[in-house]
Parts: C-alpha cells; structure tokens; sequence
C-alpha cells in the first residue's frame, strides 16, 4: 500500500510539473473575422517576468499578413462605415458586456505576461467597461451633422485606421482606441507589442464574440519594423494612432507624411507632483509615492518627478522613507503588491543603468538603489527607489526611466514650482496637491501638460488625455477622441 502510496504520489507530482511547463503557442491572428495562421514565420519566446524562464512562443505576422489585414479593413470600411449610431451603440455594449464578464480572466492574464499587479491589472480590467460606457454615451449626444455659419458640415469616419499599442497596459489601451474607431465608423488593424500576445490573444476573441462585421477589426501580432512599418506606409490605412515612446512616435510621424496619414500619437512623460506648502503632507505624500509608482513606474502618466517646498524637504523625506519600508515590491499576483516585475532583462537593466546614473550625478539616494530585493533574484524586480534633493537638470529628472524610481526636487516659491515644472521636454499630465482647491487651480492652469490632476490619482473617461510639446498630438476619450477619427465636410450652399 505505502508503494502503491509513492507511486501515485509521484505520477501526480510529474502531471502537476507537466501541466505548469507545458509550452503556450499562440499560432494564430484575427483577419477578416477569423483566427488564421499567419504567412510570417518568425517566432518569439514568450518569458515570464517573474522567472525569466521561457513560458511558450508566438508565430509573427510579416508584410503579407499585414497587407491582407489591410485589404480586408479597407472592404469593410464601404459598408461599416455607413453603419448607424445605433448600429454602432448595439456593438459597443455588446463589447462591453463581453469584457465585464470576462474581466478575471482579462486581468489575470495581464499580471501573468505583463508582470502588473493585481491591483494595477484588475483596475485596468475595470476602467475597460468605464471606457466603453464612456463612449457610448458621447455617440449617443454626438450630431455627425452640424451646421457652421451657413453651411452643413458633415463629419465622416476617417477610414482605416493602423493602431500600434506598447507593452505596458495593452488591452487597456485597445479598448480605448477600437472604441472611439467604432464609434466613428473607421475600421481598424491593431499592432499589439509583442511581449503582449497572450492578452491580445483574450481580446481578439472578445471582439469576435461582439459579432462585428468581418474585418471591421483586424489583429496582426508583429515587430514594429515589420508590421508597424507597413502600416504607417500603406496608402490604404487612412490615420495611425499610437501609444509608445517618443523616439518611436517621430518615425511613424515621419513615415506617416508621404502619405499624408492623420496622426494621434500619445507619448512619454516625465510627470510633475507639486505639493503645495499647505497641503497636508501625510496625505499628499503617501499619494505621491503611489502616483509615482503606477504600474510599477512603467507608466508614461506616472508622477516621477515630486515638487515640494525646500523648507519641508526634510519632513517630506522622513514620511517618504517610513511610507516605502511599507511598500511591498513582490508577486504581482499578490493582492498587497504595489510593485511588480519589469516586463524583460532590459527591461530592469534600463532602470538600474538609471539610478546608477542617479548616485553618479550626486542626487542623494534616500532609499532603494541598485541590485534586486531579497528573495527576488529570479524575477526583473526592482527594488522601490527614490533619490532626493535632486537638481531638475539632472538626467534622472528630465528623462523617462519607465520602472520605480521617483525624484524628489526641492522649490523656493510656487513660481519657482511651476517654472521647474514646465522645464521638461514632456507635457503628457501633471499633479497638483494643496489645501485649498482655487489655489490648486491656479497653479494647474500654468503647468504645461494635458491633464492635471488636482489632490489624487483621477481617471475621467470622457476628459481628453494627450500630451504637449514631446508627450504627443492629438487627443484620445470623450468628444475630442471621437473627433480624432473623423473627417469634417463642409457643404455650401
């Protein structure tokens, strides 16, 4: 019995082994509504951030693949594009009934290939169905026929739209964009990173049980200078709308001229938190240290850089250190997580590259710092770090780190805020905390950025979000979203 006991054991230890490394494939793409295997023939090993063991692989869509997802969003635009408001009402709650019943798996997922956590992910997987809503009541209220001065203007879809999405909130960022293209009557092909194939995977078949049209909706998994390339230089694609890095968004900007592409590009950023001598700092900062630790800091809207006045500098730095002690840095899964994995090994190493460049230009590091957290040494952590009394020239402050490194910046006066603020290549949103809501307004209204927010971390999915000067062009939500992905057509009489 004791053999029988052993052997039985051991067969469902080795079942239990095979089943958590088996290999995922993700073999197919969405075109022309279906999953279809791709022409290209490139693969990419999919790597766990929390083991950097592999965990499966993708087949990359190539040129051809993304031609024909081209070709068939072009027919579908004859005819989806003469769809009415309800017609596209009926499909966008569809949609959203769909993500609300899928939202554990959506967010699981998320923390699984992506390293975000729980809370993160999950919030994300919320905001998703709050999008949606959003944009269905801006349809409803919407006249696609206006009337300016003495003449009817028109506005009309676009027509086939490419969108690029990053690696950082992909599905988020899918939703935001095909709503607004749904909303509008534009057809759509998504070049999803490729370190986001398993999510996208989830969301391609949500919106093939949405039972929109064929090829209204097209996913091709790809590299940017495959995929991404011939999408921004297609004659066929009408409008390109990313979400990505700077460097990134001038090229597609660049490509997009020769043939005169409609652009939305939202950017990076390298976020101000002031704090107002008034504020209440055992509030204010707390909320800072989250703010700027926002998916895990890889976050373009993450505050990372935090004002506050040099007379408390001192005070600030006391509450700073006793609050991230308390922060725990560990499995994303974990619901107390506040900071997860990086994505990859470059990931990590971009970060650590940037708080030695930190300790190198003489800023002075209250907490953290180099190497991985104990007990974390299989995973791309990095440990929760924040530099103080920083000088705004330096590197640290003016460019974008992406992962969980905040800059404390000390300032004599609030004009003195506001200019060190302002002095930043980046203007995608901003913070402003102070006891006293005119007084927060004031200084908002001068903060070069476009969205601000004013005493905590606030999302409004009918406010537009876009950034000034190198954080971006164009809007994404509410009434100037939608109007991104139409054309206006003025008919005199």
């Amino acid at each position: 019995m004791k053999v029988m006991t052993f052997l039985l054991t051991g067969l469902k230890n080795n079942l239990d082994y095979n089943k958590k490394n088996i290999l995922k494939s993700i073999n197919k793409i969405y075109i022309n509504g279906e999953f279809v295997t791709p022409h290209g023939t490139a693969t990419f090993d999919l790597i766990s951030p929390v083991s950097n063991q592999k965990t499966g692989e993708a087949i990359l869509g190539d040129q051809v693949d993304t031609q024909n997802a081209i070709a068939a969003a072009k027919e579908a635009f004859k005819t989806f594009s003469k769809t009415t408001k309800e017609e596209r009402i009926g499909y966008l709650e569809k949609l959203r009934a769909i993500i609300g019943r899928r939202e554990k798996d959506l967010t699981d997922i998320m923390v699984e290939e992506y390293g975000g956590t729980f809370q993160f992910c999950s919030m994300v997987s919320q905001n998703m169905v709050q999008d949606i809503n959003a944009m269905i009541d801006v349809l409803r209220d919407f006249d696609f026929v206006q009337t300016h001065g003495n003449s009817k203007v028109f506005l009309q879809p676009a027509g086939v739209v490419g969108i690029i999405i990053p690696w950082n909130m992909s599905n988020g960022f899918i939703v935001t964009k095909l709503a607004t293209a749904i909303a509008a009557g534009c057809t759509v092909v998504v070049k999803p990173s490729e370190m986001s194939t398993q999510q996208t995977q989830l969301m391609a078949e949500c919106f093939h049980e949405a039972g929109l049209p064929k090829g209204v909706i097209n996913f091709v998994n790809g590299l940017g200078d495959v995929v991404g390339a011939e999408m921004t230089r297609n004659t066929d694609i009408s409008k390109i709308a990313f979400t990505g890095s700077t460097a990134v968004g001038k090229i597609i900007a660049k490509g997009a001229v020769d043939s005169m592409k409609r652009v939305t590009l939202e950017l990076g950023g390298k976020s101000p938190n002031v704090i107002l001598d008034d504020a209440n700092l055992q509030e204010a900062v707390p909320t800072a240290i989250f703010a700027a630790f926002l998916n895990s800091g890889q976050a373009c809207a993450a505050a990372t850089r935090l004002l506050v006045p040099q007379s408390k500098l001192g005070e600030v730095n006391t509450i700073v250190r006793a609050v991230v002690q308390n922060i725990k840095v560990g499995n994303p899964q974990d619901a107390d997580t506040v900071v997860g994995s990086m994505i990859s090994k470059k990931q990590y190493e971009r970060v650590q590259d940037y708080i030695r460049i930190g300790q190198e230009e003489g800023a002075t590091l209250l907490i953290g710092g180099l190497g991985k957290p104990l007990g974390l040494e299989d995973g791309n952590y990095v440990k929760a770090t924040i530099f103080t009394n920083v000088k705004n020239s330096m590197r640290i402050a003016q460019e974008e780190i992406f992962g969980p490194v905040l800059v404390i910046i000390p300032y004599k006066d609030e004009q003195d805020a506001i200019s060190i603020a302002n002095d930043t290549v980046y203007g995608l949103a901003a913070y402003v905390s102070s006891a006293t809501k005119e007084r927060a307004y004031r200084v908002a209204s001068q903060i070069d950025a476009g969205r601000v927010c004013i005493n905590g971390i606030l999302h409004d999915s009918k406010a537009p979000f876009g950034g000034f000067k190198q954080s971006g062009v164009g809007r994404e939500y509410g009434i100037l979203g939608l109007e991104e992905y139409l054309e206006a057509k003025a008919i005199l009489e």
